[in-house]
């Protein structure tokens, strides 16, 4: 059985412990009904992977490839599709439909998003630099990066991964080891523990975490 589903962030609240009356906060996720799309083993494809669809959408919306594609599955057009690697053989067929409930069992999990996108930002926003002095004799260029040197006397241009300005934000995001507080399957909800990437309505990517003692991939 797959250990990972598709949904979309709701927002954040918070909930009350039973034992010590302490205030949690929680974000809401709505989680499923997901549609197999389709089901990928290693003699087939190379690897194991359940590729799932969540959410509608118009047939006009979409390309005649993934029309067919959702037609082969007997579905309807999803508006997210991804998949989910295993290590194993998937146990579930092509058509069938994966709700909150195969989370049941699972104390923590990891949710993947594309974070909230902040434009073009400077060092001092993006890496935190805390920006040259502003003693006399500069002249605009107190937020300025400075002199990057050459990391390698062998390099050309900048390396990559350098810390300059750039565009901040706007990138896939995994937060690990959340805990599941609660799973309400009658309204296809999670309520998990901490922040989740991304804004509210924005689609993520469920699945049972590596730091859960009992994961099984």
């Amino acid at each position: 059985m797959p250990v990972g589903i598709l949904g979309r962030k709701i927002g954040m609240t918070q909930v009350f412990d039973d034992e010590t009356g302490d205030a949690v906060p929680v974000t809401i996720i709505e989680a499923g009904p997901c549609s197999v799309l389709q089901v990928k083993t290693k003699d087939t494809d190379g690897y194991n992977a359940v590729q799932l669809g969540f959410g509608e959408m118009k047939e006009k919306h979409s390309n005649r490839p993934m029309m067919g594609h959702f037609a082969a599955a007997g579905v309807s057009p999803a508006r997210f599709v991804r998949e989910i690697r295993m290590s194993e053989a998937p146990g579930v067929e092509r058509g069938a439909t994966l709700t909150v409930q195969i989370l049941e069992g699972v104390s923590k999990v990891d949710v993947r998003g594309v974070s909230k996108g902040k434009g073009w930002a400077g060092v001092m926003k993006r890496w935190n630099f805390q920006g040259q002095r502003a003693s006399h004799g500069n002249t605009k260029h107190h937020r300025m990066p400075g002199s990057i040197g050459r990391t390698y006397s062998t390099s050309k241009g900048v390396p990559k991964g350098f810390k300059m300005a750039g565009q901040m934000g706007n990138r896939n995001v995994t937060v690990r080891g959340l805990e599941l507080v609660r799973i309400i399957p009658e309204d296809n909800l999670l309520v998990v523990k901490g922040s989740i990437p991304g804004p509210n309505d924005s689609f993520v990517i469920i699945h049972q975490s590596q730091k859960d003692s009992s994961f099984k991939p």
